[in-house]
Order: C-alpha cells, then sequence, then structure tokens
C-alpha cells in the first residue's frame, strides 16, 4: 500500500481540509536528527512543531532536552504546563511578559531570555521595576553568527546581533555580570546560511557551487570565532549551555567544541525545503488534505483553498508542494490561493469531485498556523488527534 493510500483509508471519516502527521515518519527523522548530532543534545525549536502535546512526545525521546521557544508569552505558558529549559531565541518587548516572568520564581528558574544589547537589560529593567519581590532574570546573549568578507561589504547570513566579536561578547557579559537580577546563562548563534540554505538547490549547478563555497568558509570561520567568543565569555560567566545550528547544520555544528547543544526543529516534520539539503535525509511527515471542489478542463482539478505561503523571500520556493497524486503544478497565473487552486497535469485528469490532494508545507510549523489538529497516522490508522498551539487558542505571533 503506498502513502496516499494509506492515508486516505487513516482518514477516510475526515473531513478536508485537514493536517495529519505520519509517527513512523517522524520518528525515523527524530533518529536521523540524533545520528547527525553524535551525542551533542538537541535542543526542540518550537517554532517548527507549534503543537504542545508533540512537543511532550518528542521531548519523551532519548537525546532531546529543552525548548528553544520564539516568544516569551509562549514560554511562560509551556512553563505553566510543566515544561523546563526553555530559552527565549528572539529578544522581546513585551512588557506585560517580562513583569510575569519577575514576578514569578518558578518561570525564573526555567526560562531564559536573549539579549545582543546593553538596550535590551535597560528596557528589561523598566519593564520590571515594580515587581517586588523581584526574581532574577536568566539571560542568554546571541551572537552574530553571518561569514562577512571584503572589509564588510559581503555578507551571507541573517541581520541578527551586534555582537560579533569576542571583545564584544566579553564586553556585553561584564555589562550583564554588573547588573543585579541578572544572571548570564547561555550563548547562541544561528549560523542562517548553512542551517537555513540548502546546499542542493534544484537545477541551478552554478549557484550550488557558489552556496557550497560560501557554507564551507562560513564553517571555518565560525569554529575560530565563535571558540574564541566563548572562551572570552567563559572568563566572565559560569555557561550552562552554547547552542548552535539548525536542522540543516545540525552534523557541522555538533562538531564544534564549543557547543554544547544543538537546536533542531523542521527537521521532525520535513518540510519541502529541506528537500534541498545534501546531508539531511528524511521522510515527509507533515502534509495537510484538500478536497477537490471543481474540474474546470480535462487536465485541470480544483481544490479548496492552498494559499498557505511560508516566510522568507517571496519566490515559488515558498509555495506548498502538491505531493500526492503525483505530477500535479500549479497554474502558472494563479498559484496556490486564498480560497481555491486549480492543479494541471496529467494526474490531474484522474481526480474526481471529493478526491484529495495531499500537500507538503514549504516550512514546518507554519502549517500548524493553519490548523487546530494534527491527526496523527501510524502505518494505515489515526491512532490520535492532538491540538495546535491554535487548537489550544494560543497564537504568539
Amino acid at each position: 500500500m503506498d502513502d496516499r493510500q494509506r492515508y486516505d483509508r487513516a482518514t477516510a471519516a475526515l473531513e478536508p481540509p485537514f493536517a495529519i502527521l505520519d509517527l513512523a515518519a517522524m520518528r525515523a527523522n527524530a533518529a536521523d536528527l540524533l545520528r547527525r548530532s553524535a551525542g551533542k543534545p538537541i535542543r526542540v525549536t518550537s517554532k517548527s512543531v507549534r503543537s504542545r502535546p508533540l512537543l511532550e512526545r518528542i521531548l519523551a525521546m532519548d537525546g532531546f532536552r529543552g525548548i528553544m521557544a520564539f516568544t516569551l508569552p509562549e514560554a511562560l505558558w509551556l512553563a505553566s504546563n510543566g515544561f523546563t529549559d526553555l530559552l527565549v531565541a528572539y529578544p522581546t518587548t513585551d512588557r506585560h511578559a517580562l513583569a510575569t516572568l519577575a514576578g514569578d520564581p518558578v518561570a525564573a528558574r526555567h526560562v531564559t531570555v536573549t539579549v545582543d544589547s546593553p538596550a535590551h537589560l535597560d528596557f528589561i529593567e523598566a519593564a520590571v521595576a515594580g515587581v517586588h519581590p523581584r526574581a532574577e532574570l536568566r539571560v542568554c546573549v546571541d551572537i552574530d553568527a553571518a561569514y562577512v568578507t571584503l572589509a564588510g561589504r559581503y555578507r551571507a547570513g541573517v541581520l541578527r546581533s551586534p555582537v560579533r566579536r569576542p571583545h564584544d561578547a566579553a564586553d556585553l557579559a561584564a555589562v550583564i555580570a554588573k547588573r543585579p537580577g541578572f544572571r548570564l546563562t547561555g550563548l547562541m548563534a544561528y549560523e542562517a546560511q548553512i542551517a537555513g540554505v540548502g546546499d542542493a538547490p534544484p537545477a541551478n549547478a552554478l549557484r550550488t557551487q557558489a552556496i557550497r563555497l560560501i557554507q564551507a568558509r562560513s564553517a571555518k570561520d565560525l569554529i575560530l570565532r565563535r571558540g574564541l567568543i566563548v572562551n572570552a565569555v567563559r572568563q566572565i560567566a559560569d555557561l550552562e549551555f552554547v547552542n548552535g545550528g539548525g536542522t540543516g547544520s545540525v552534523e557541522r555544528t555538533a562538531r564544534e567544541k564549543a557547543i554544547t547543544e544543538v537546536a533542531a526543529g523542521s527537521g521532525f516534520f520535513h518540510p519541502r525545503l529541506l528537500d534541498f539539503y545534501r546531508r539531511v535525509t528524511g521522510h515527509p511527515a507533515a502534509l495537510f488534505a484538500l478536497p477537490v471542489v471543481r474540474r474546470p478542463a480535462a487536465d485541470t482539478a480544483t481544490v479548496l483553498g492552498g494559499g498557505y505561503l511560508a516566510s522568507g523571500p517571496a519566490d515559488p520556493s515558498r509555495l506548498p508542494q502538491p505531493y500526492l497524486p503525483a505530477g500535479l503544478r500549479y497554474a502558472p497565473h494563479e498559484g496556490a490561493g486564498e480560497v481555491q487552486t486549480p492543479l494541471l497535469g496529467q494526474a490531474a485528469e484522474d481526480l474526481r469531485i471529493g478526491d484529495r490532494v495531499w500537500f507538503r508545507h514549504a516550512k514546518a510549523g507554519e502549517l500548524c498556523e493553519r490548523f487546530d489538529t494534527l491527526h496523527l497516522i501510524d502505518g494505515d490508522t489515526l491512532v490520535e488527534s492532538i491540538p495546535t498551539y491554535r487548537g489550544e487558542g494560543r497564537t504568539f505571533l
């Protein structure tokens, strides 16, 4: 029985649109992440999962430890539900959430906020000024992991932190050490130009060569620079963790001696964008089904909805992939639509009104912003239905 038959059989009682998670595929993907991390613990990026019960399942597996959250309100909610070791990977300006954290000694023991400048510390101090008694706040410093060359004229990587050199990090660590109510517990550095850029883009040999060259040079630069930064900061603070990487760079990042843990999340679902990485092997685990609602032409089947575009550069790589049956493609002047999506190709000729087309999202967790439930499939059986963040009434961004 092929995947399409399994999924159709398991979900026969459901009415699309809906989303599923293939548990066998997810378990295999998790095992591959652990193989690539070579013994270093993996912190799970919640933005790529966005389901509390699923995060619990993943953290119950050996080798996965801690959550990398994307907002402080999310981290506080997870902490209130029993999660521990929560790193908020992006600086927060949510005054209410900061005051809540400072006033809750239990949450403050388990939640770490990220900063990259004294201005963040000033903001936090102002936000929690009225909190008495005030818990000590755990702080992580975000390091710029971009690759910069040609006297700064060329940059590969995302625009995140201004902390780039060892003395930048040491200076900020010293400022934190002198501030009452703060404790520096970790460093993080996300090498987006490696972890977030596939090194095997389709049908573009020149671009592939350029990406691999830049990634190799960037990785060499990071091994040295990140090591020097960590050594400099350890002279000032007793660090509990040094986090780096993402699904696309797990094995590279894990090899660095300075790194104590790697981050990963999208690898559990293996969305479309991960198809373009040489070192990432996996099977699509998260899919969504849309029903065929029109047959405007012999080679065209129109499905309900479908315009679930992923964040990032506005290009065709951010569109969902019509996955099953194989061979479907978008109409060039319509693409993925808000309320309907025409699909072309020979495979469309065999589709009837009411049939399902299975799609993969370009990214991982963003799928869960569209659906309130993930239906868990094992083999050809629906074994459980669990809520996404949205299904629990939580939308943090």
